[in-house]
């Protein structure tokens, strides 16, 4: 394979999928796009059981997922301002009928153009925020949406309803505090606990509120790292996820992970170009950090025996890597990394190679290998 390379394991992958609709125990998974940015890899996934729909993270993404024929159900995860991509959907009955948009202030209505053809409403999902606010002047999770109680749900949604072009659908709930933080600690246990029952209580009363003034079609929740607690809510009929595919190094934390079948789908391999030391080699490339606040546990994880050196770290067009297995590798070795993160890998990559039983079985085109570039 050529060096740099990406590498994706459809036998694990089916693993980890089965795994994560177990989890899920019935309620359908939308399968988060920015976790997998391989159109051919969200196809496949797509086709097992227990998988409905897609939980992209761009407009301009959603309507090319569309025109390839990936899905024609796709709820865009957070709000947008690409007047581009609003102007195609405005003259596109298909797309308006496959995409639903996400809003969490009226003032993003204000980015919907007339439409010029047909006569399916644009499609609106009001993003309500899920983090914890245990004490006055607490939030724990992520800043999100700004609207928070359910009453506040109910006066956006009421505006929604109140256009003529456009049709409320659903309601986005995303518990980012504990889907996607590990259990590094009993503290962020603890806190994870007593955040699950009130989130569940206060996502009750939202859906309840908005749901007076019309029915709903979907209310989505969730993620990867809380698929158990979220599912088991009576008020969710979906939940989003897409990192239990690839299995990045971040979820080598989650408790509800520990005794799962679940492991590496994808990994990225680069070779190495210089030994300056017995005991260390120097790689191509590896300065591929995860997102998120700055932290070792962004940084890819190198194979066992191999470290970073404290004064270098994950350099940008090389990588010093020192340890005892250093001296099992040799000039143009491949060297296989795993990302701290799912989908932000594929953005180094045009292709990913694909393999099953170890045997090479295709090549898929990664987003950027179509050429696109979504943020």
């Amino acid at each position: 394979m050529k060096l740099p390379g990406l590498i994706c394991d459809l036998d694990q992958v089916d693993t980890n999928a089965a795994d994560m609709v177990a989890r899920a125990n019935g309620t359908p998974i939308r399968l988060a796009s920015k976790s997998i940015r391989i159109p051919e890899l969200l196809r496949y996934v797509l086709d097992k059981p227990g998988f409905s729909g897609i939980l992209a993270y761009s407009l301009a993404e959603a309507i090319d997922l569309v025109r390839d024929g990936i899905s024609n159900d796709i709820l865009v995860a957070y709000p947008g301002t690409d007047r581009a991509s609003f102007a195609a959907l405005a003259a596109d009955d298909t797309l308006r009928r496959a995409i639903t948009i996400m809003i969490d202030s009226p003032d993003h209505l204000g980015f919907l153009p007339t439409k010029t053809t047909g006569s399916a409403p644009f499609r609106i999902c009001i993003d309500v925020d899920a983090s914890w606010k245990p004490l006055p002047g607490i939030h724990i999770g992520t800043r999100r949406s700004p609207i928070y109680r359910p009453r506040h749900a109910a006066r956006v949604a009421k505006q929604v309803r109140a256009r003529p072009d456009t049709a409320l659908v659903g309601i986005m709930m995303y518990e980012g505090h504990i889907a996607g933080v590990p259990d590094s600690s009993w503290a962020i246990r603890l806190m994870k606990r007593r955040a699950r029952r009130a989130l569940a209580g206060r996502r009750a009363r939202v859906v309840q509120a908005v749901s007076a003034g019309g029915q709903l079609e979907f209310v989505n929740g969730g993620g990867t790292g809380s698929l158990e607690s979220t599912c088991a809510e009576d008020v969710v009929t979906e939940a989003g996820a897409g990192s239990g595919i690839i299995m990045p190094a971040l979820f080598d934390d989650y408790d509800c992970l520990r005794d799962s079948p679940a492991g590496p789908a994808l990994w990225f391999e680069l070779p190495v170009v210089r030994t300056p030391a017995k005991n260390i080699i120097t790689v191509a490339g590896g300065g591929r950090i995860a997102s998120g606040t700055a932290h070792p546990n962004r940084l890819p994880l190198p194979p066992d025996g191999l470290r970073y050196l404290c004064t270098e770290g994950a350099g940008e067009v090389q990588t010093l890597l020192k340890g005892t297995a250093a001296q099992d590798y040799q000039l143009g070795d491949a060297v296989r990394f795993r990302h701290a993160k799912a989908g932000e890998g594929a953005e180094h990559a045009n292709q990913v190679t694909v393999v099953r039983g170890g045997t090479v079985v295709d090549r898929w085109p990664t987003y950027r290998g179509l050429g696109r570039c979504y943020l």
